[in-house]
């Protein structure tokens, strides 16, 4: 069994079998489709996205693939962005923007019915939303929630709070988590690169698929060494002699283990002291190896 080598050093078909794509979303198609697609065009056998996103719902979908499939967890909590439209069924009201300042902090949604989760009544942190235009029955509005924020939902909701009732129109995605839609990839990008790494030319796909490991860098991390890893692919904890160093963290944090060359091992739980001696510090979540 090997180890994979420093994430910059890695040769394209090692990028494919464990990268990560910052895929601009279609309107069309859903998110389990576009997954489908990237996972064919990569000749991979899986791939998943972080995060779903409605057909008609473009933007910031980062795109796993390979082994990095297993990571997937550490998006079900990494908080977004939006981008909005908010069709107004009367006038702007003068009063719009304290109205959305009422709407920032906890508030209560209940799940659509098409939803794929229960529907009970449930919390989430609207951290900021505000008007960065409005014109007549329209304002476009800038969304940062938590994971799991109904957009929809909230549209409605502004609506009745404003009085004239509303509905979303447009809705982009502009972050997930510490991904962004500065640089954002299209299919049609994706498709390219992987047409000139055909023809030996691997930079534009270096340019579109980049190491799993940054779908880690908001994770507190562990470094282990070599012998350790080597036995966390073989499903071992780790173990107090095997670390390295590791940030600071409580126990049952979720921390990215690393070798010393930067190579992602493992996804894990705090389950002893640091600073031990002896005993299993790190319970494993998931191999990556």
């Amino acid at each position: 069994m090997s180890l994979r080598g420093p994430p910059d050093d890695r040769s394209v078909d090692d990028l494919l079998e464990f990268g990560v794509v910052n895929l601009d979303k279609p309107p069309g198609p859903s998110a389990h489709q576009v997954a489908a697609w990237v996972r064919d065009m990569a000749g991979v056998e899986r791939a998943a996205h972080a995060g779903t996103l409605d057909p008609k719902v473009t933007g910031c979908l980062p795109m796993l693939l390979g082994d990095a499939t297993r990571m997937a967890q550490v998006f079900d909590d990494s908080d977004k962005e939006y981008i909005a439209v908010l069709e107004l069924h009367g006038p702007a009201p003068a009063d719009l923007r304290s109205v959305l300042a009422e709407f920032e902090g906890d508030i209560y949604q209940k799940p659509p019915k098409k939803s794929a989760v229960v529907r009970r009544l449930r919390s989430r942190e609207i951290y900021a939303l505000d008007a960065l235009e409005v014109e007549d029955r329209r304002a476009l509005l800038r969304v940062r929630c938590e994971s799991g924020t109904y957009i929809r939902k909230l549209c409605h909701d502004l609506g009745l709070a404003l009085g004239t009732g509303a509905h979303m129109g447009h809705l982009r995605r502009t972050v997930t988590g510490s991904f962004d839609d500065r640089k954002l990839v299209s299919l049609h990008d994706f498709v390219d690169a992987l047409a000139w790494a055909d023809e030996g030319d691997t930079d534009p796909l270096r340019e579109v698929v980049q190491p799993a490991e940054r779908a880690l860098v908001d994770l507190p991390s562990a470094t282990i060494a070599e012998s350790a890893a080597r036995e966390v692919a073989e499903g071992a904890p780790v173990y107090a002699p095997g670390l390295i160093d590791i940030d600071d963290v409580f126990r049952g944090d979720l921390v990215a283990c690393y070798t010393p060359d930067e190579a992602a091992v493992c996804l894990a739980t705090l389950a002893g002291d640091p600073e031990a001696d002896s005993g299993v510090v790190l319970d494993l979540e998931r191999v990556l190896v």
